[in-house]
């Protein structure tokens, strides 16, 4: 696969290099997706090769680790993200996320924008 950062960097004089073709769809980079805390949406979309990915979009459930088993329970607030700290304010939800359960603290381990289901394990 070509260098596509070569399609738009400067010549080392400082001088404009013109592509010499566009970018192919396969290049192109994909719109960031955060995982909002509300009503559940999630999508599906077709990748490279034929393959379908699920992501959320948005959620209220989670699947939480607990010593009896798994279970699905409601979240109730994003209490701190440290991916972002303009996450927490915004309600987004991502991987290391510290939500706020029916059943108490969790924290998120799975990538939700990128696997379609969200879980997590108890924070003692």
């Amino acid at each position: 696969m070509p260098n596509i950062e070569n399609l738009v960097k400067r010549k080392v004089t400082g001088g404009k290099r013109k592509p010499y073709r566009g970018r192919r769809r396969r290049e192109r980079k994909a719109q960031p997706r955060v995982v909002e805390l509300g009503e559940q949406i999630i999508k599906k979309r077709r990748v490279r090769g034929g393959h379908i990915i699920a992501y959320v979009v948005r959620t209220n459930k989670i699947n939480v680790a607990t010593p009896e088993g798994v279970k699905n329970v409601k979240i109730i607030s994003v209490i701190s993200n440290p991916a972002n700290r303009d996450y927490e304010r915004r309600g987004v939800i991502t991987k290391g996320a510290i939500v706020e359960t029916e059943l108490g603290r969790v924290r998120v381990t799975s990538k939700p924008s990128k696997n379609g289901a969200l879980s997590g394990v108890l924070i003692k």
